[in-house]
């Protein structure tokens, strides 16, 4: 909603400023479709130039997180610590029938409390290959952090390719928009024996392409590209909460620090109270009394 608010604010402001000062809007829209399909036409080309079929897909799909904004919510970061828990004190208790749980979480009780964290293959993968490799090299837990930090470094690292693919066309649209111009003043010098009247029309036209490469780059693209990349380090706390628990766990700190430092460790925007996490800790104690 913020994102669509934006756009109106931007739209309204610039061109009700143009209008209000006496502008003609009749100019820029003659001219318009054609700067149009000449500066997005060559933004586009250069995107899929500039990179692999995989990223171009990725970029399309990321577009609408611009609008809707992060996947968490303070619900799923209060389901996920409560899930860590669960499982933690069951690692400590009964280390056998942990291996039921991570090995199918999809068949799993502990899991199912949670559909939103199991939905997400990458939250369940990781906790489950981190619990096995925990399994395995409980003397050396420096061994797991180091590929937990890995392998989130580079979830990330992809995670943000669909960003820097925007602000890559962000850079390069106002370029765009002086080709556009100098095209538009070639064609006015071809007609240079019409009136004034007519070669200031033209020319006006030929300006609107560095207008809208200059204004399309910072006005919509860059700020996308900016709203992509706060919303996907956002995201990414997500998992990087997963290893901080995890981590703290293999250290052998008692289960309830584990679950405080992964509350620390969230979003402070979708952080859960302290009284609103204990009260659900207390909740699956005495489920599970």
């Amino acid at each position: 909603m913020f994102g669509i608010i934006g756009i109106v604010v931007i739209m309204v402001m610039v061109f009700g400023g143009y209008v209000a000062a006496g502008g003609k809007m009749a100019i820029i829209l003659h001219a318009l479709p054609f700067e149009m399909v000449m500066i997005g036409g060559a933004a586009v080309g250069a995107f899929i130039i500039s990179n692999d079929p995989a990223t171009v897909k990725h970029t399309m799909k990321d577009i609408p997180r611009v609008f809707k904004g992060t996947k968490w919510k303070t619900g799923d970061y209060r389901d996920l610590l409560c899930l860590l828990f669960e499982l933690i004190r069951l690692a400590r208790t009964n280390p056998v029938g942990l291996e039921e749980h991570i090995e199918a979480p999809q068949s799993s009780a502990i899991f199912g409390r949670y559909p939103r964290v199991l939905a997400d293959h990458d939250a369940t993968d990781l906790i489950c290959d981190t619990f096995r490799a925990a399994s395995m090299n409980y003397d050396d837990p420096h061994q797991v952090e180091e590929v937990l930090d890995k392998r989130t470094e580079s979830a990330t690292h992809h995670a943000m390719h669909s960003s820097h693919a925007l602000q890559n066309m962000a850079d390069a649209l106002p370029a765009l928009g002086i080709v556009a111009a100098v095209l538009g003043v070639i064609k006015t010098m071809g007609s240079i024996d019409q009136p004034p009247e007519i070669l200031g029309k033209m020319i006006g036209g030929a300006l609107v392409g560095t207008f809208l490469g200059v204004f399309i780059a910072y006005g919509l693209v860059g700020p996308f590209a900016a709203r992509l990349k706060s919303v996907v380090e956002e995201d990414a706390q997500f998992y990087r909460l997963i290893r901080e628990v995890l981590v703290a766990n293999l250290h052998s700190h008692p289960a309830n620090i584990c679950i405080e430092v992964g509350r620390q460790n969230t979003p402070h925007s979708a952080r859960p109270s302290f009284a609103e996490l204990e009260q659900a800790l207390r909740n699956l104690k005495a489920e599970a009394a």
